[in-house]
């Protein structure tokens, strides 16, 4: 039976700062989608096409590296501070994106945007916490989670409609409004007690970071494209991926004040939930890539009505992280709402990989729906447990660490399983057609929605029963992955979530407070 507890009454003027708060993630994660569907006209028009791949790519690598250096200057210099530094460069990011000239200032300034959004993702949760009781934090976190399930459907379809009728300009554009609000509540209504301690910069931790994260990158990114996985270029980067990472491992242990602390590494709790993490970042973000290109090339879907179509992935992750938000808050306890979660995912990539041509597009999408409810059981409580195991002054770096190599997961996942599912569909495509009708497609890696509708009946039914052989058992292939979790999380302590601030006094408590922003 769930003990009672102490309700936590919000002070005056806090539902503008959440909101404040709600509106940065939403900033921050909705630039990670909202271009998708600008994409192709943005480098159409700056003569960039062979460039595509860098204007994602700039924004992740940019945020990935920035998110545990807020994290930290967070700890140290205050939230509110780095909160405002992070607004101002993601808004001055997004004024010179939308001014773009040619494709190489287009990838700088999305890079300098990802830098201010690394921030607000991490920041966002960090504030929360200063502002929140560690019980009651599960319900007000959820809403923040949310806000990827949203961007992640409304950042192409808002992409698409600016595109189609204003500009893609304003794609970059559309976040000042609604930054320069963020900004002024922030400025005018946010009150945190300061960290008083010196510190010192972790300058050799924070280089040796960017080097490891960028060969990561670049390792994952062209690893079975551009280059084999055995060639020269990939074993290189490979080699310089361990040697930052070894610098970088040498670095912490030397510095004052690193970056991720290997005290952190202590913590059962921090180790198993950044695992986690990793594994989900693996699994989440490798089998939902290429559902909205399943419902495009095997139903005929345009583009559009395919991103329609995944609404059901945010109706899931909306209604289990309300739901575990809720439970988690009243009973004090977690451990099993991740554990559902991952088993709950795991079942759902064995239904994706029985997927055929002809089943009714209702079933996927309710395949569809049940991801995105193991994922809403996941993310959330794990930063949570994160943040309820940590001294406060760590939560920052702690939320920043397990955000950092979620990031990571994602960028791994979704590398491994495109290099492998294209060279399941080039083999399957070369064995099934002759050369005769092999030719016509020319590069089979260049072929879209609109070339397939093109060919003849003959040749669309061959290549549509083609893509789908070879992408459906890629996600039995995945499925392990969250076995693992499960395997993983059984070890998961499952500590008593605190009702007070951990490792406040009264005192900081007292200075703590949330204004009215002014009108």
């Amino acid at each position: 039976m769930s003990e009672t507890y102490e309700k936590w009454t919000p002070p005056e003027g806090f539902k503008w700062i959440y909101g404040s708060l709600l509106m940065s993630m939403l900033l921050g994660a909705l630039d990670q989608t909202i271009i998708s569907t600008a994409l192709p006209t943005m480098v159409g028009e700056l003569n960039g096409v062979s460039y595509m791949a860098w204007v994602i790519t700039s924004y992740i690598l940019a945020s990935t590296i920035s998110m545990p250096i807020y994290g930290k200057l967070g700890d140290l210099m205050g939230r509110r501070t780095m909160m405002l530094t992070a607004l101002s460069i993601f808004l001055l990011g997004s004024t010179l994106g939308g001014f773009s000239q040619n494709i190489e200032q287009l990838i700088a300034f999305r890079g300098l945007q990802g830098l201010g959004g690394g921030g607000l993702m991490v920041l966002t949760q960090a504030t929360l916490a200063d502002l929140v009781p560690i019980r009651e934090r599960s319900k007000y976190m959820a809403p923040i989670g949310m806000m990827f399930a949203i961007a992640s459907i409304a950042g192409p379809l808002i992409g698409g409609y600016l595109t189609d009728y204003v500009s893609w300009r304003w794609t970059f554009w559309i976040n000042l409004p609604i930054g320069l609000t963020v900004i002024t509540i922030v400025w005018k209504g946010l009150r945190l007690s300061k960290p008083d301690k010196e510190f010192t910069l972790d300058i050799s931790g924070t280089i040796s970071m960017v080097f490891a994260v960028c060969f990561l990158t670049l390792f994952f990114s062209w690893g079975g494209t551009t280059y084999a996985w055995v060639s020269p270029q990939i074993i290189g980067l490979g080699l310089l991926t361990v040697i930052s990472s070894l610098l970088f491992l040498y670095a912490e242990n030397r510095a004052k004040d690193p970056i991720i602390p290997m005290s952190l590494f202590h913590n059962a709790t921090f180790n198993i939930t950044t695992l986690l993490g990793l594994l989900v970042g693996i699994g989440m973000f490798a089998s939902i890539a290429y559902m909205p290109t399943y419902f495009q090339m095997v139903y005929g879907y345009s583009a559009i009505a395919s991103g329609y179509l995944m609404i059901p992935m945010m109706l899931g992750i909306i209604f289990t992280i309300n739901l575990t938000g809720q439970l988690a808050a009243r009973s004090g306890y977690y451990k099993k709402y991740p554990l559902i979660g991952l088993a709950l995912c795991a079942f759902t990539l064995f239904l994706f990989s029985t997927l055929e041509v002809g089943q009714p597009v209702a079933l996927v999408c309710l395949y569809i729906f049940m991801m995105g409810a193991g994922v809403g059981c996941i993310f959330q409580i794990l930063i949570l447990a994160v943040q309820n195991s940590v001294p406060f002054n760590e939560v920052g770096t702690a939320t920043s660490a397990n955000a950092f190599f979620r990031e990571i997961g994602a960028t791994m996942g979704i590398a491994i399983v495109g290099s492998l599912f294209s060279a399941r569909l080039t083999s399957m495509l070369t064995a099934r057609l002759s050369g005769d009708l092999l030719l016509p497609i020319g590069n089979i890696e260049s072929i879209t929605p609109a070339i397939l509708r093109a060919m003849p009946e003959a040749m669309q039914d061959i290549f549509i029963n083609t893509y789908a052989d070879a992408l459906t058992p890629i996600f039995l292939y995945i499925a392990p992955v969250f076995i693992c979790g499960i395997i993983l999380g059984s070890f998961l302590p499952n500590n008593k979530l605190e009702q007070k601030k951990p490792n406040m006094t009264k005192a900081q408590e007292t200075d703590t407070q949330v204004d009215n922003p002014p009108a």
